[in-house]
């Protein structure tokens, strides 16, 4: 066997075992990974969503708003978007002010990514108001809303977005 031979065999071994190692650290990891309980974190978005709805019909813009991120980007309907957690907070108050307006939502679908750090929430709402004249105004409609885990482990809404059935 010559030298050469002999570290082509040598080399071509370390490479073997450097690929095992490779291959069962992999699979170590895959299997040590933490699971994610999406069941869980389901129920809580349904949860967090149901006290929000609770605290949209009790006309607390503060508590509203506080269910939003810090750059929480929200879609109302025949509104522009309103950008940040501060503004949503006066979109709120603004619907608010009027004395006769109502709302509320219903969580229907709950969803979490595999990871654990986004999420979804799907639902219906009723809401009426008074237009100027008078005329009252009762809405159906839909709304989805996308979660994301903060870094303090709270949840917060990061894209809001409501839309009526019909008018």
């Amino acid at each position: 066997m010559t030298l050469r031979t002999l570290i082509i065999s040598c080399f071509s071994h370390v490479i073997s075992i450097l690929v095992s190692v490779l291959v069962v650290g992999m699979l170590v990891s895959i299997s040590c990974a933490p699971k994610v309980d999406t069941d869980a974190i389901s129920k809580e978005l349904t949860r967090l969503d149901d006290d929000w709805s609770k605290s949209a019909a009790a006309k607390d813009a503060e508590k509203v708003a506080s269910f939003y991120a810090a750059d929480a980007i929200v879609y109302p309907p025949n509104a522009p978007t309103v950008h940040g957690q501060a503004s949503a907070k006066k979109a709120w108050a603004s619907f608010f002010t009027d004395s006769t307006f109502t709302i509320s939502w219903k969580t229907v679908f709950a969803e979490v990514s595999k990871s654990g750090d986004l999420g979804f929430t799907t639902g219906t709402y009723e809401d009426s108001y008074r237009k100027p004249d008078g005329t009252l105004v009762s809405e159906k409609g839909k709304y989805l809303c996308t979660w994301e885990k903060q870094a303090d482990g709270t949840w917060k809404a990061t894209h809001d977005m409501w839309n009526s059935d019909s008018m």
